[in-house]
């Protein structure tokens, strides 16, 4: 299911029509504003709408993506925010029929890896256990690995999920830019399919949930997160041919992050890598 991140903007019932525009099958959108820790609630009717644009434009899947300002491996008032605001945005990609929300488990501050690994499943127990009847999944995202960022390894999003007291309710985003920035060299068939093999030992492709399709602006291992255009980065073409003719991924939604001007492109470059 190929898609983009398409805006919101004017309301989030607007986003399918989005999608339409540029033939998604699959979408990504904010479910609020990612610039503020606080917004609006989301009125029913535009929760319906959303659904009903949905169904109207044909298009297959929606995930949420959280936002950026969240930080679950951190403390005090961030801490406490960060919770709360991930309890909103999971309400709102409930509302919505979204089959999930990603989420950047957070960064460790100094503290160590071990530690921040401990307080993001503390937070996402605490989160989960207040809303045991949601029915969409909060999605781990894997990260390049920026300053103190956990995710930047298998292990790190292993660790968090073994962690969970319900782990059934989470699953995982793979960011093909984030990985090779964070030293997986995906530019090859063979490499790309070692870390799948390695994902599928130490998480398992039933956690899988979502894809996010990026180039990297940053050459290997540089731990730098930098979108590019498909084909005009450091990864090159081949590791986007795999995934989008992969069968075991038919259900996943793949969708692109770069920007808007270019979603049309990419989006091409796609289509035809699945007809190749």
């Amino acid at each position: 299911m190929i898609g983009a991140h398409v805006s919101a903007a004017g309301g989030v019932d607007r986003s399918p029509e989005n999608g339409r525009r540029l033939s998604c099958e699959a979408i990504q959108i904010f479910t609020r504003s990612q610039r503020q820790w606080r917004a609006p609630p989301l009125l029913p009717a535009i929760a319906r709408a959303f659904r009903a644009g949905m169904a109207e434009h044909g298009l297959a899947a929606a995930i949420a993506h959280a936002s950026y300002l969240f930080n679950l491996a951190g403390d005090g008032r961030a801490l406490s925010l960060s919770r709360e605001g991930l309890l909103d945005e999971w309400d709102r990609t409930e509302a919505l029929g979204l089959q999930g929300i990603v989420l950047h488990p957070g960064a460790h501050l100094g503290r160590g890896e071990a530690a921040g690994i401990d307080r993001v499943a503390e937070s996402l127990n605490r989160v989960e256990s207040r809303r045991p009847r949601h029915r969409s999944r909060i999605l781990l995202e894997c990260t390049a690995g920026q300053g103190s960022a956990l995710g930047h390894r298998l292990e790190h999003l292993e660790a968090i999920l073994r962690g969970l007291r319900r782990s059934e309710r989470f699953g995982v985003c793979l960011d093909t830019a984030h990985l090779f920035a964070a030293g997986y060299d995906i530019r090859t068939r063979a490499g790309l399919l070692l870390v799948l093999e390695e994902f599928n030992r130490r998480i398992g492709l039933d956690r899988l949930r979502a894809f996010h399709l990026n180039d990297s602006k940053t050459p290997l291992g540089s731990r730098v997160d930098r979108h590019e255009h498909l084909g005009r980065g450091r990864i090159g073409i081949e590791p986007f041919r795999v995934l989008v003719n992969d069968a075991r991924f038919d259900a996943i939604p793949m969708v692109i992050e770069t920007e808007e001007t270019g979603h049309r492109r990419d989006l091409a470059v796609l289509r035809r890598l699945r007809r190749s």
